[in-house]
């Protein structure tokens, strides 16, 4: 008998930082416990890091960042989100209903790997700082290394992945699935973007890159390239690869949940 397909929800990036609300991961959380993915996947860049940007040194929107406060605002944030998840899953659990009890992974990004770059280049950071700091394990995430792919019922897994030796994105989803071969969904460029093709077998292969799941706009962008599509995806029938992909828009999820 065939494995049953799997649903896997799936978060870009939400760069969250201080002085920033995240009132938005509150409608992710009651999106989850509504559809009950078997995966719930947050593919990176959950927490900005700014006070580790190395883009941002000396300017004056530098000046009273703390590691700190970036890391309570990410753990703060990390909690909002799973609070329901684990008050749904103990809901079911006492009135002996169906058991839910998704697989939840977290791939880092490059912010969060800001940590890992600040401790190479300062070793007095070395057991001062860590990206153990981010409580992804403490609430039961698998955790894997930046740009490390995980694969899960098929589909593989990244912040990004890498055009060559020298470990530059792809940037595009028709490139992603020429490079690689099999589905993938990647994260880390904002928008969305998304190719399909079949291989010879006849199994549907799919590639997506979305990485803006964050309402504010990005201070380094402007007034056009800011206008890019912001949300979170359900994976729905994954078996071996093949899927159907449905964007969740953040507008749709704030008209529902807000």
């Amino acid at each position: 008998m065939a494995n049953k397909p799997k649903r896997h929800l799936v978060i870009p990036d939400c760069q969250i930082r201080p002085g920033v609300s995240s009132e938005y991961v509150d409608w992710f959380a009651k999106y989850a416990v509504e559809k009950k993915p078997d995966v719930i996947l947050i593919g990176g860049d959950w927490a900005d890091m700014p006070s580790l940007s190395s883009y941002d040194v000396g300017k004056k929107s530098f000046e009273g960042r703390t590691y700190r406060e970036d890391i309570l605002a990410a753990n703060d944030a990390l909690q909002r989100f799973m609070a329901p998840i684990e008050q749904e899953r103990e809901r079911l659990t006492r009135r002996r209903q169906k058991h839910w009890n998704p697989r939840l992974i977290f791939t880092t990004g490059n912010h969060e790997d800001r940590i890992s770059r600040a401790i190479e280049t300062d070793r007095k950071l070395d057991g001062l700082i860590s990206l153990e700091d981010l409580f992804f394990k403490q609430f039961g995430f698998e955790v894997y290394p930046f740009l490390q792919p995980v694969i899960v019922d098929g589909i593989a897994y990244a912040h990004f992945f890498c055009s060559g030796i020298m470990g530059r994105p792809v940037t595009t989803a028709r490139a992603l699935l020429t490079k690689k071969h099999m589905s993938c969904i990647a994260f880390h460029q904002p928008g969305y973007d998304v190719a399909t093709d079949i291989k010879a077998d006849g199994q549907r292969i799919t590639a997506i890159i979305t990485g803006s799941a964050y309402p504010e706009p990005l201070d380094y962008l402007n007034a056009q390239t800011n206008n890019h599509w912001r949300g979170i995806l359900m994976c729905n029938e994954v078996q071996d690869g093949s899927f159907d992909e449905m964007k969740v828009s953040l507008d749709y999820l704030k008209r529902k949940y807000a």
